[in-house]
């Protein structure tokens, strides 16, 4: 495995930016909370106002849309109470929720084919399956329960792994003064674009802006600079639960939003080689949960240095292929070296008494493998969940009619449902009257639920139900008579969850790789990209060939991957003689 090394000269003069120099621009927003029927005049009297800044960089400074809705938005926060009412009167609601795909009457206008039009059909299943919607603020989303029950299922089963080895949860301030991010030159040049501050609290102006958390390198070191004094606080291995704020400029639900949930690993080492150690094998746990609970087939690799984290020496990546063959970068893990430690002069004393910099790791995940799991598995009938990550595994459905032996048939389905919730599957009963069994079959296949039971006043009386698969549509996803006698019913159950995990893999694995094509020529490459597939040959470009690359064909590098097919070869693009393949594609 090629080793991490930092990007950058030895003597080179490091110049920090000022707040001015990276085309920091302030804007008011007014934030309120409180009844619904508040007027904006009744909440400037109360004071009930903060003011926050937008931070952008010079990038953006051309772009007279933006800087147009950072002038308005005070008065579009003063008037969020008659936006509400105006929709409450069945007017048009905002662009957002229209291509949410919600119409004038507010009902749902159903679930877009992915072949028609892949993009719809995500925003369709997002909203249909309720697990998220559009926030009041551009660019945020609200995570629905049952959005949230899949970050839950993605949190419960990686914060065990990371417990299993020795990780400790802990939590870190939201708001990070902005000298921090200035202490790491590259740090904060990758992340002015997106940081969003606060300059004023309490009414009044704050002696130094603060950053609302983009990432926590920096106020992490911050107390790991207190808490390290010797080898024997080594290695120090720290995870927090959060939520962090970008100010993307194009958003999507769980993909790319202003503010998202994560989780951020930080550690800290003696010596660089456990550092590099750690950041793989934080990278491992993450392609096993892809792969054994999302089943997302990833290709495990290695940045290249234009895509590598700001302030790192390099960075490693787990990237999924999407159904519309796009790629998603799933989860990262970076090698920071001692660069964040010579800035805030993280040191301890060794064994021999001398003071040396730690070596540091960070990694991370976050919502948007929420989104990469639906662009995986989804059809156009809804969301297809894998078994082992699912909220709800298994949903048992009374068929009756009133006046038919209801109470018999209600009788075996909770008695079904008792059986399988002591068996430790997650169960739910859905024996409400008010809806029919087909409308309810529809609602749980649009959910994504693994298993169906349905259980009649026929099987009552032969003591069986019908099981069906949500991999599998239709009739043929079913199995008939199947017995509800306990320890049958469990082995049958548990079987069927089982294939089903393998098959959401399997097919994932089997579409992924039909669509990685090997090319020799930088005109293959082009064609591959142009037919939406991802393009594999051996790399020795450079940055700039790297970005040569990216504005003609709109593939970025995704990555060096581990699994290499050894041996040398000849560059497509370069002709020159390569060591490592590399894979290029689009993505989100």
């Amino acid at each position: 495995m090629v080793q991490c090394q930092r990007h950058r000269v030895p003597g080179d003069v490091v110049r920090v930016p000022n707040q001015q120099s990276l085309g920091l621009k302030s804007t008011n927003i007014f934030y309120h909370r409180g009844k619904k029927n508040m007027t904006s005049s009744v909440l400037h009297r109360v004071g009930m106002r903060l003011r926050f800044s937008l931070a952008v960089s010079a990038h953006y400074d051309n772009s007279s849309t933006f800087h147009r809705r950072l002038s308005d938005s005070s008065r579009k926060y003063s008037s969020t109470v008659a936006h509400a009412q105006v929709k409450a009167q069945g007017k048009k609601g905002s662009k957002q929720q229209q291509q949410q795909g919600k119409k004038k009457d507010g009902s749902s206008g159903g679930i877009t084919s992915r072949e028609e039009d892949f993009s719809r059909w995500y925003l369709d299943v997002v909203r249909e399956a309720q697990l998220a919607d559009y926030g009041p603020v551009r660019g945020t989303m609200v995570i629905r329960p049952s959005g949230f029950a899949l970050w839950e299922s993605i949190q419960s089963h990686l914060d065990a792994e990371f417990k299993a080895i020795g990780v400790q949860n802990a939590y870190f301030p939201q708001l990070i003064p902005i000298s921090f991010l200035q202490k790491e030159a590259e740090h904060v040049e990758g992340f002015a674009p997106e940081l969003a501050l606060v300059t004023q609290g309490g009414g009044k102006e704050l002696e130094e802006p603060l950053a609302v958390r983009p990432t926590s390198e920096t106020i992490v070191n911050h107390m790991f600079s207190q808490w390290v004094q010797s080898y024997r606080d080594l290695p120090l291995l720290i995870n927090q639960w959060a939520n962090v704020h970008r100010w993307e400029m194009r958003t999507r639900p769980f993909i790319r939003n202003l503010e998202f949930l994560w989780q951020e690993g930080h550690t800290a080492h003696a010596t660089p080689e456990e550092a590099e150690e750690q950041t793989v094998k934080m990278l491992r746990v993450y392609e096993s949960f892809a792969r054994d609970i999302a089943a997302m087939p990833v290709v495990a690799g290695r940045k290249s240095k234009r895509e590598s984290f700001a302030g790192a020496n390099c960075t490693y990546t787990i990237e999924a292929m999407m159904q519309d063959k796009r790629a998603l970068q799933a989860g990262t893990s970076h090698n920071l070296g001692d660069n964040f430690a010579r800035a805030f002069k993280t040191q301890y004393l060794d064994e021999n008494g001398e003071r040396k910099h730690v070596h540091q790791s960070s990694w991370g995940v976050s919502t948007r493998l929420v989104g990469g799991i639906i662009m995986t598995h989804g059809d156009d009938q809804g969301l297809r969940l894998p078994p082992k990550m699912a909220p709800t595994q298994i949903v048992v459905i009374p068929i009756a009619k009133k006046g038919m032996d209801i109470d018999s048939v209600l009788e075996t389905t909770r008695n079904v449902y008792s059986t399988l919730t002591k068996a430790g599957f997650r169960t739910v009963l859905d024996d409400s009257l008010d809806r029919t069994p087909g409308w309810k079959f529809n609602n749980y296949e649009l959910k994504g639920v693994p298993i169906r039971i349905e259980i009649g006043p026929r099987d009552v009386e032969s003591g069986s139900c019908v099981v069906a698969r949500r991999d599998v549509v239709g009739k043929e996803g079913k199995t008939f008579g199947v017995s509800t006698e306990p320890d049958a019913l469990v082995g049958h159950v548990s079987k069927v969850l089982d294939e089903i995990q393998e098959s959401l893999l399997s097919s994932a694995l089997q579409f992924r790789d039909e669509n990685i094509v090997d090319v020799s020529s930088y005109d293959e490459l082009k064609s591959v990209i142009e037919s939406g597939r991802w393009a594999r040959g051996y790399w020795a470009g450079t940055d700039d060939d790297e970005l040569r690359v990216k504005e003609e064909t709109s593939a970025s590098l995704r990555c060096f991957p581990f699994d290499q097919p050894g041996g040398n070869g000849v560059c497509f693009l370069t002709g020159q003689e390569a060591t490592e393949v590399a894979i290029f594609a689009k993505a989100y």
